[in-house]
């Protein structure tokens, strides 16, 4: 048999992990003396809430080594292999915590994503469904190294807010960019985040995602698209997927719906919307 573990920065609901036979491993967040189990002790909805009505941001911890070298104890007294997928080494130290616990167990497959969140999660269910067709993990591992090449995420913030408060951009800059009505696009590009673009409006904005999706490729239909927002409210979302349908050929049903949680909601803050995806090359 084969395991497959992740940490809830994939964005999967427990009920969702559960059914994919996916091993979720919590980060932690914690809004100053309080800590929480990332899905497990406080709700997407709960986090949200938290985070509009703090002034300062939470901050996120890793996942131990130890709670990934439990996984794997239990699964080698049970004769299993294991693949595991984490968020980019350039965003944590879970990839780093993940290898370190797998060195005296050869049962043990480490990947590191270098993304987060929708794409992370397509190279999750993508392993899940290879798992299920019989693939070995040895299979496994090779095929997802080479996928991990195409994997995409293309997002749009509805706000600066979130990212002044990280320090990312200075409040000057925030507050232009809100009276001017600017839009950025981001990226994870070499496993770091990366603005991709400003644009003034949504209707620009979502040109220029839709643009920049093009300039990968276009998105492979075969694979995993993962389609997602931030926050409490998904009016944006919905508005997107109308104004994407030519990008996938009117065929919506193939977009998986999902929610960005904690790790990267707390740096993008409410109303964002992004799109994971694997490139046609």
């Amino acid at each position: 048999m084969i395991r497959i573990l992740t940490d809830t920065s994939s964005d999967f609901t427990l009920e969702e992990a559960k059914k994919l036979n996916i091993t979720l491993l919590p980060m932690t967040i914690s809004f100053g003396e309080e800590s929480f189990k990332d899905r497990f002790e406080l709700s997407v909805d709960g986090f949200y809430e938290r985070l509009v009505s703090n002034d300062t941001l939470p901050t996120t911890s890793q996942v131990p080594p130890f709670d990934f070298e439990a996984e794997y104890k239990k699964a080698k007294e049970a004769g299993d292999d294991v693949i595991v997928i984490t968020l980019s080494h350039e965003l944590s130290g879970t990839y780093q915590n993940a290898a370190i616990a797998a060195e005296e167990y050869e049962n043990v497959y480490v990947i590191d994503s270098l993304q987060v969140t929708l794409p992370q999660q397509c190279l999750l269910r993508e392993a899940a469904k290879l798992r299920d067709e019989g693939k070995s993990a040895k299979e496994i591992y090779e095929t997802l190294l080479e996928l991990k090449k195409r994997v995409r995420v293309v997002a749009l913030l509805d706000t600066l807010e979130y990212l002044k408060k990280g320090g990312r951009i200075s409040p000057t800059t925030a507050w232009a960019g809100a009276l001017l009505n600017i839009k950025p696009v981001v990226t994870v590009e070499e496993g770091k985040v990366v603005i991709a673009g400003k644009a003034r409006g949504s209707k620009c904005a979502t040109n220029m995602l839709n643009e920049l999706i093009e300039k990968y490729g276009g998105i492979d239909k075969s694979l995993p698209i993962v389609i997602g927002y931030s926050g409490l409210n998904d009016a944006l979302l919905n508005q997107y997927i109308e104004d994407c349908k030519y990008l996938i050929d009117n065929e919506t049903d193939l977009l998986i719906r999902s929610r960005i949680g904690s790790t990267i909601g707390t740096h993008v803050g409410p109303g964002a919307i992004a799109i994971g995806f694997f490139s046609k090359n």
